[in-house]
């Protein structure tokens, strides 16, 4: 069974959706389109036309052989056409004579008069005096000074416009202290007065543990003096450490409701820019701006994207330096501010190991709080709140779907519960039932059900046989976790059937307990080679499962009597990632016992599943029929396990779930008595 998702929040109170300080986002096309604008104009505007000066003598000889189109008297200068054919003669092969997209084809000569009314006078005459060929006429342009302002200046006007254009685009509209010229100003997100946060540690459930241990800032951001008049000094800045989507993002937003003051919320990458020093303008920007808003919080989530350790083994000289200085301008921050500012700094990371130890220092982060996935309380907890506005049937109970969701976190569980209800709705159900909900839980394990997928009748009875073999290997041996249900329905992308199971919960294994997983892990295989005398490709997952386990057994924990009580496992991170810790021997011996551990497995498997043939044919026979088995459906095949310990266990988790809503109810009722009171 896969331990999947997270998150622990409330599904209803949201705030208001904050504003960013700075909008850089979507100038770029606006830069490209101004600039590509910008050069067209100036390839139309500067067109540069040559045109041949004459004297008027040559003017009248041209129109004496009838070569002139037709004239035009711009200022005191004449500007004259040739027709067609004239060029096409020879003499007049290299003048001007294409159109531009804006006007007509530029003339091809001009020449200088002294007055405009003296030349158009000759000019009648010579028209009058003319006998053949056609008369040509004279034009003269009414001048505008718009069109000449334009003419004169309207390419410099052009590029100004464009260029204001571009720059108000690239500061979002607020002038030159805009997103540009600003870059290195903060990305964080503000949630201040119109957009507060409405999040409290009553809509955080299964945190019990992370709640009290960070209720202290909290108390010392309502009531500062209490502390300090006592010489106390709160704790600088909190780490929140745990598995992605535990809920740390939203434990911080609960402390920034239950304080009441300003929250700055950003991520490490956030302060990742490829300018140089970027980054490091922002770290002094944002805390800046939470000086003047103090008393504050700043969470920064994933702050591994810039507080990885600086300067590891094997790193590239001068590959992460305007990471690391980042990071510096970080730790001189966060260590210089006075203690009594108001300024607590929370961040989230869910890789602990490869944060730089300056960061892990007391002054900087004074404390970890772990926020682990819930147990078994924790998840009824957490199913009580996102149950809250789903329409229940009346054999839904929190506690019976907490205790078949091991390894659930919060945001898992948020998935079940609205998978469980648009699965009810498509169905047109008025209440959710269980149904809904195992339905739901078997797509968030093994993915969406493909009804329409064509297996052919002999992969059908291989996977048959793969499954029962994982079910009958997992039934008969002590320490295998309970089998909740064996399918050969196909899910996800590429499982042609699963059986699921329902981990214990608990945190120490012993050698035993991992070979019985092993071996029920190579129970597929082994019933394939058994009854087909063949093996098929089935077996990826299982096998990838296997050799991880294996290897971590003996190079992890120490589980290997000829290697002894050796690990190499790296917990800071980084020193292990370019030189292996051991010779080419101790390689050479690891391979070796892997082999060796997975070989025991798989003939210890094979041979169970010999024994108990008998018993493998029949589950894979009931499944072909049934396609989906249940633990009672195996009960009746094969019996009861034979295993004292699994009733001891369930009497365990049922005991502690009944303490568990026991202790929620009282403090249920405590609260609601309070608020009778108050």
């Amino acid at each position: 069974m896969s331990e999947t998702q997270n998150n622990t929040g409330s599904p209803s109170t949201a705030p208001k959706k904050p504003k960013r300080q700075n909008n850089n986002g979507g100038y770029q096309g606006w830069i490209v389109i101004g600039l590509i604008l910008t050069i067209f104009a100036v390839m139309i505007l500067s067109r540069t036309t040559v045109v041949s000066e004459i004297q008027e003598l040559r003017f009248k000889e041209l129109y004496e052989e009838n070569k002139i189109e037709k004239i035009a008297i711009v200022d005191n200068t004449v500007e004259v056409w040739l027709t067609e054919q004239a060029l096409s003669e020879p003499e007049y092969k290299g003048l001007q004579r294409e159109r531009s997209m804006m006007k007509d084809a530029p003339a091809q000569f001009k020449f200088n008069i002294e007055s405009k009314e003296e030349f158009i006078k000759r000019f009648n005459e010579l028209e009058k005096s003319k006998t053949n060929g056609r008369k040509v006429g004279y034009k003269v342009p009414q001048e505008s000074p718009l069109m000449n302002l334009l003419s004169g200046w309207g390419l410099i006007i052009l590029m100004m416009v464009g260029l204001y254009f571009i720059m108000n685009r690239m500061t979002g509209g607020g002038g030159p202290g805009g997103a540009l010229f600003n870059i290195g100003r903060s990305k964080a997100t503000l949630f201040d007065g119109d957009a507060q946060v409405k999040i409290t540690f009553n809509d955080v459930a299964g945190l019990d543990e992370a709640k009290e241990e960070i209720q202290e800032i909290v108390e010392f951001l309502k009531q500062p003096k209490k502390f300090t008049d006592l010489g106390g000094k709160i704790p600088k800045g909190a780490l929140l450490v745990g598995p992605p989507g535990t809920g740390k993002t939203l434990l911080a937003k609960a402390v920034a409701g239950e304080a009441g003051v300003p929250f700055f919320s950003l991520s490490g990458s956030d302060f990742v820019e490829m300018f140089v020093g970027v980054g490091a303008a922002r770290v002094r920007d944002l805390f800046k701006q939470a000086k003047e808003k103090a008393p504050c919080i700043i969470f920064i989530d994933e702050i591994d994207a810039v507080g990885r350790s600086r300067g590891g083994r094997g790193a590239m000289q001068g590959a992460n330096d305007e990471r690391e200085n980042t990071l510096n301008s970080l730790l001189v921050e966060m260590d210089g501010f006075a203690t009594d500012s108001g300024i607590i700094i929370l961040a989230a990371t869910n890789r602990p190991d490869v944060l730089d130890s300056a960061l892990l220092r007391p002054g900087r982060f004074d404390r970890q709080i772990s926020i682990d996935k819930p147990d078994i309380i924790g998840r009824e907890a957490i199913f009580k709140v996102h149950l809250k506005p789903i329409k229940l049937a009346a054999d839904v109970e929190a506690k019976e779907l907490a205790a078949q969701t091991p390894g659930f976190a919060g945001a898992e569980i948020a998935n079940v519960c609205n998978e469980a209800a648009l699965i009810a709705a498509r169905r047109n159900k008025t209440a959710v039932d269980m149904k809904d909900f195992q339905e739901a839980m078997d797509r968030v394990i093994g993915g969406l059900e493909k009804k329409n997928k064509l297996i052919s009748p002999v992969e059908k009875k291989i996977v048959a046989y793969h499954e029962a073999g994982h079910a009958v290997a997992g039934w008969f041996l002590e320490f295998a976790e309970p089998l909740v249900k064996v399918t050969i329905v196909p899910r996800g992308i590429a499982a042609l059937g699963y059986a699921q199971y329902l981990p214990k919960e608990q945190y120490l294994y012993r050698t035993e307990q991992l070979m019985d997983e092993m071996c029920v892990t190579l129970g597929g295989r082994a019933a394939e080679d058994i009854i087909f005398g063949k093996i098929s490709t089935g077996a990826l997952s299982d096998l990838e499962r296997i050799t991880k386990l294996a290897y971590s057994m003996v190079t992890v924990y120490g589980l290997n009597e000829k290697l002894g009580n050796i690990s190499f496992y790296d917990s800071k991170g980084g020193e292990y990632n370019f030189n292996k810790p051991y010779s080419e021997e101790t390689a050479r011996e690891i391979d070796e016992e892997v082999r060796k551990l997975i070989a025991e497995a798989y003939v210890r498997t094979r041979q169970l599943l010999l024994d108990k043939k008998e018993s493998l044919e029949a589950v894979a026979q009931q499944l072909l029929d049934k396609e989906v088995l249940f633990q009672s459906d195996l009960v009746t095949l094969l019996g009861k396990r034979p295993f004292a310990h699994d009733s001891e266990y369930q009497d365990f988790v049922n005991g502690k779930v009944e303490a568990a809503s026991l202790a929620l109810k009282e403090k249920e009722d405590a609260a609601a008595a309070e608020v009778l009171k108050g």
